[in-house]
Formats: C-alpha cells, structure tokens, sequence
C-alpha cells in the first residue's frame, strides 16, 4: 500500500511516501519538505530515494498551494516517483492534539474533523496547521482515505492521579483542564524498538524514554502503556526546551505579566517563543550552536545545556521511583541520538540505579546503539525514532480494515 504521510506546520509541512509491503517491511519512496507557507519566498526540497534532490523557490501562499507542489514534486518526470496520483492509496497526517476523543489513530470523516477543530482551543498552534493539511488532501484527492494519527493518544491511558491538576474540579469539567502529554507517537515506536532491541518483553517491562529534540519530553512506559509524561495541557510543560521554557512557578507568569505590562498572548509567546535555550543562553534554540558556543567558554551557552541536564536526570528519577525500578532508559530525538556528552551527563549522575556506563559505544551518533556495559542492572540504548513509520504503519492497519 503506497501511503503519503504528512505533518503540517503552520507555515512548513514534512512529507513521506513509503511503499508499506507489511509493518517492518516496506520502502521508502520519497521524502521531502515544503517550507515558508504564505509567503512569496516558500520553497520545497523533495529527495526521491535513488536520484537527484530537487529543490525549488515558489511563491506557496498555503497548505492547499503546498500539497499541490508535494504532488507535483511526486509525479515529475525526472525527479519523481508516481505515475499517477491514482496510485496513492492512503494518507496519514500527524495530529498534535486528539484531547480525551482519540485513545487510537481514527479514518478521518466529518466527526473526527469535528473533534480535531474542538482541540484547536487548547493546541493553537498545532490543530489549526493539521486541519489545513487535511482539507487540501480532500481538495487535491477527494477519494482517497485519510487517517489522523495522534500525538496525544499514547499517554491517553495515564492514570487520572498523573493526569489532573490539583485546580478548583470544575475546570477539568468545564475545560477539560489536565495533562495530555505530547510525542506519543515517538514514545510508542520507541519503547517498542527499544525493548526487543535489548532483549525486553514489553508487556513485563519498566522502560524510560527520553525524546530530546528542539521540543522534549520523557515518559514512564510500564508494560508498554504510557503511565505518566513530562509535557502537560500543552507541550510547555516539563524540561527545558529549544524555545519553551519547562516548568515554571506558575505566579511567575502573573508578575512577568504585570511588570512588562504585557497582553495574555504576548506573555505565552514569550513562554513559548522566546525562552528555553534561546532565552537563558541568549545565543540560540539548537542544542549544536550552544554546544559550539559552550565550547568556546560561553557561560550562558553553559547553563543551558548543563540545565537540560538536570532536566533529564530528574524526570528519570521520579520515573523510575514511580515505577519502581527502571529496565531500560532510551536516548531518541534529534539531540538524544546525537549528543553524547548529554547522554554521559545524564548517566553519570544514575550509578545509584546499578547503571554501568559503555563510554566507548556512547560515541555513536543517530544510530541504535546499546550504551550501557553487560553487568549494568539499567539498559540504556541510544533508539533512533520514525514518527513517519508508525503513521503510515496505523493507516495502514485502518485502512485495510476500513476495506474489509
């Protein structure tokens, strides 16, 4: 089954194409990016797997504008890979935010648009983006099935004393105030490749993983179920981040509010946009730019990541006393695969755990590894994820079921 995965932005969308033969066996046709939506100066790269990468400056002015050129990009002659749009079977989108609607990936009708337009109150950045991608599909391929693929629907069976907030109870039922927890995808695929990586069976294990990137966040995996996860009613929640700032005394917000004499949006963006890495290292949000700068002596740059740091080690602390011990801790995202000198911070400070650390396998960059030595009571393994996989692979499975 020839299956498009995207993932939209507000203003870029990531695309895959994959030939799914079964859930481990399929090929990857073509991967690409269209980025700048709604400006004159948008651009797409699109890399067909076996040619030449095609990049190309457009005007895009939206999500309608940019599928087209994705489709476009698929069928051309030199650089493309389809013959016919006609051979798409299926279209997998990630959504952000499902709220407490969605526990499993759902086959997209009128209700399911409903549900992801009620979430875009609480994911504004997000749904909305989501939404657009999937009425272009419907414009651009009006028959073929689309599968919506939550991120939110991994943690969805945390336990309502992890989940609730200790507010007045009436927001929870006016608002659906509460923790929902975000990466889930990402969390999934990984615990499940982490353990049979390492010998685990899931449904009898303890397993911690870590998803570090421009956005993280860590979640406690018992017996293969999400049971708790750092990011809350919205991905601000939990460790320091590219631009996200983590967890706050929430007053905090109130008296930054009230002596910059800022707006309620002004404030969430600086929350959101303008802290985390950027805001304390006042040099940049990608974890390599403070490495190189820390390099260079750069105290703030310093702070930042060592921060990150403590972030982790303190999650995996309480994750491991929640579940009572820790069989594997997994390293994943665009920093967690490719930054050892976090890895080593983080483990140095988890010896009381019985984790014996491999220094030398800890040299690997964004391939599965294990980092920890044979009489180590604590597995950690560096476990490189496919958010794209375990779309295409869902949609696979409803689609085909769809069809029975």
């Amino acid at each position: 089954m020839i299956i498009l995965v995207l993932n939209c932005g507000s203003s870029s969308l990531k695309y895959q194409l994959l030939d799914m033969k079964g859930d481990d066996v399929y090929d990857l046709l073509a991967k690409g990016l269209v980025e700048r939506i709604g400006m004159d100066n948008g651009c797409i790269k699109h890399q067909a797997i076996g040619k030449e990468k095609y990049v190309r400056e457009m005007p895009i002015a939206d999500h309608t504008v940019g599928i087209k050129a994705v489709l476009d990009a698929l069928l051309d002659g030199e650089y493309g890979v389809l013959t016919t749009l006609e051979d798409i079977e299926a279209v997998g989108h990630r959504v952000v935010h499902g709220g407490e609607e969605f526990f499993c990936s759902k086959l997209i009708d009128e209700d399911v648009v409903a549900q992801i337009e009620k979430c875009s109150e609480i994911a504004p950045l997000h749904n909305p983006a989501n939404l657009l991608g999937i009425k272009a599909v419907s414009e651009a391929l009006p028959s073929v099935p689309q599968v919506a693929v939550f991120d939110t629907a991994f943690h969805q069976t945390m336990p309502a004393y992890a989940y609730m907030y200790a507010l007045p109870y009436e927001y929870y039922d006016k608002y659906r105030i509460r923790r929902y927890g975000f990466h889930g995808t990402s969390h999934k695929y990984v615990s499940s490749k982490g353990a049979r990586f390492v010998g685990l069976e899931l449904e009898n294990s303890k397993i911690i993983t870590c998803h570090l990137g421009n956005g993280s966040s860590i979640a406690a995996v018992a017996n293969g179920k999400s049971i708790d996860t750092s990011m809350g009613f919205t991905p601000l929640e939990g460790v320091i981040m590219g631009t996200r700032c983590g967890n706050i005394d929430p007053e905090v917000v109130a008296f930054i509010q009230e002596k910059e004499h800022l707006a309620p949006e002004e404030v969430t963006k600086v929350l959101n946009k303008k802290s985390g890495f950027l805001g304390l290292s006042c040099v940049s949000s990608d974890a390599r730019d403070l490495n190189d700068a820390a390099n260079a002596g750069d105290p703030k740059a310093k702070l930042a990541l060592k921060k990150l740091v403590y972030d982790v080690t303190k999650y995996i602390g309480a994750y491991a006393a929640v579940m009572n011990g820790v069989d594997l801790i997994v390293f994943t995202g665009g920093i967690g695969e490719n930054n050892s000198r976090l890895r080593r911070r983080v483990c140095e400070n988890l010896t009381y755990l019985g984790l014996s650390f491999d220094y030398e396998a800890n040299v690997v960059t964004g391939k599965d590894a294990l980092i920890s030595l044979p009489d180590s009571k604590v597995k950690v393994a560096v476990v490189t994820t496919n958010e794209e996989l375990v779309i295409a692979q869902d949609t696979m499975h409803i689609v085909m079921n769809e069809d029975e």
